[in-house]
């Protein structure tokens, strides 16, 4: 669906390009005299929108898992009529993994996977990939590694065997780490050149230290300084299979599927345990600015540590986050957006990993209001926890979550991710068929609770990216108002 404004520019440039009355003359046409004004109809009354239905849990597809002898274990999702299939390998080993001198390894193996394996090279595999009507993606996280693909659904047994052999037997020829270093680099030179990425590096070095969380981007000395040898090491004591599971959601022959997984799985190296070492976040109420001279806009991050999905808080803390800065009608989005003017697009954020996670308020903000941007911010946090919202307010973040609950459950791509979430932080099946019902459940009064305990202005961390000339001066009035506030 168009956007409205989009819709007007249409009718609007509609009219202006209209089609002009024919430049030949013509006699003029005596003037016709006006007719009397007939009275208004009376107007119609609207109708009333229609009342939405009762929120009602998920209903979690059935599934078949299992556990080959190895420790690799497998789950499929019957799901949908489409007859296509997706796939993930999720691999728990990822940046997380990584020692202090090899940042960015696993990005480099995860790189040289789709570069061919024992008998297939990587235009090999691409071919093979797209004869089935699908697609492939190897990518690195923090905490995992993930092989995604997806095919037509008569292809499913043949990409479970392919996407064992990419990720059993790789190749990983040492021809191809120069080019991949060097699109690499390319990639962190961007990512370090943003704003929003050097504010996001101050605020995860400043909560999580020296855990690799808190690492920053590997530089181009540093990738340069990546041998073979180490990707070669890093595969061999990170990846195997009691940290792997296969996730398959569409339209499938279970027993075909179920035996090419375990005919392509079974012979690989169980390998270590799963293994992530938990992060213990700190609180740093303190105020970083880097200097950005000339900048038109400042770029903020403001907040601390939280809890993650296996805190019983944590679906509290996700509605007040999407009341308070999460949803485009959020209040500090209305504040410092529609009635301020000083930004474009705010948004807070809950970002979590294995035990350990952060909220934080993210905004681009006009230069000459950046201690004012910081002030209402501040503002609606307090008084989110002095006042508790109306229940008429509550109810449509309520709605608003639970929609984007079932949205994210209405592919096979979400199913998939949804089950490597509840995996990978040891939750039931019940956090999900009772996610709308717990959601719903969440009162006013629990809504300032979570934001009085997890929400805290003077537990923050502040980092700014900005002209300091002129960022400078008001960081300093706002800190002034706060310590008179407090």
């Amino acid at each position: 669906m168009k956007p409205l404004y989009f819709t007007l520019l249409c009718a609007a440039l509609a009219v202006a390009v209209a089609p002009a009355a024919s430049a030949q003359t013509k006699p003029a046409k005596p003037a016709a005299k006006p007719a009397a004004a007939k009275p208004e109809a009376p107007a119609t009354p609207k109708q009333a929108p229609p009342v939405g239905g009762t929120p009602r849990d998920f209903a979690l597809p059935a599934k078949e898992e299992f556990v080959l002898p190895n420790g690799l274990k497998a789950k499929l999702v019957p799901f949908g009529q489409v007859p296509k299939v997706t796939m993930m390998v999720a691999i728990q080993a990822g940046n997380v993994h990584e020692a202090a001198n090899e940042v960015g390894i696993a990005d480099l193996l995860a790189r040289l996977l789709a570069e061919g394996t024992s008998t297939l090279n990587a235009t090999q595999i691409a071919e093979k990939i797209a004869a089935m009507g699908g697609s492939l993606d190897i990518s690195a996280g923090a905490d995992q590694t993930y092989v995604q693909a997806s095919c037509l659904s008569e292809y499913a047994p043949e990409l479970a065997a392919l996407l064992a052999e990419v990720v059993t037997h790789p190749a990983m020829p040492a021809s191809e780490l120069p080019r991949i270093k060097t699109d690499f680099k390319r990639q962190m030179n961007l990512a370090r050149a943003q704003p929003s990425m050097q504010a996001r590096q101050k605020f995860t070095a400043a909560l999580y230290g020296s855990h690799p969380y808190g690492r920053p981007l590997p530089t181009d000395a540093s990738i340069d300084a990546l041998t073979m040898e180490q990707v070669k090491a890093f595969y061999q004591t990170q990846y195997g299979a009691k940290r792997t599971s296969v996730y398959v959601a569409g339209k499938f022959d279970a027993s075909a599927l179920r035996e090419a997984i375990t005919k392509a799985w079974s012979a690989w190296t169980p390998g270590p345990e799963p293994r992530i070492e938990v992060a213990k976040a700190q609180i740093r109420p303190d105020i970083t600015t880097l200097d950005r001279p000339s900048a038109p806009q400042s770029t903020i991050v403001i907040g601390m540590p939280v809890v993650d999905p296996s805190h019983p808080d944590y679906l509290r803390l996700r509605v007040t986050n999407s009341l308070l800065g999460g949803s485009f009608g959020s209040r500090i989005t209305r504040n410092i957006r529609e009635d301020k003017g000083y930004t474009y697009s705010p948004r807070s954020v809950i970002e979590t990993h294995y035990r350990a996670g952060s909220w934080s308020e993210i905004a681009d903000v006009t230069t000459q209001e950046t201690g004012n941007s910081l002030k209402e911010i501040v503002y609606e946090v307090e008084r989110l926890q002095k006042e508790a919202p109306s229940a008429e307010e509550l109810k449509g973040i309520q709605n608003y979550e639970s929609g984007l609950f079932v949205l994210r459950n209405s592919t096979p791509a979400g199913i998939i991710n949804q089950l490597n979430t509840l995996d990978l932080h040891g939750l039931p099946d019940s956090y999900l068929t009772e996610q709308v019902k717990n959601i719903n459940a969440v009162t006013p009064q629990q809504v300032s609770e979570t934001a009085r305990k997890y929400v805290r202005p003077e537990a923050m961390t502040v980092v700014v990216v900005g002209d300091k000339k002129i960022i400078d001066p008001q960081i300093k009035k706002f800190q002034a108002s706060r310590k008179k506030a407090l």
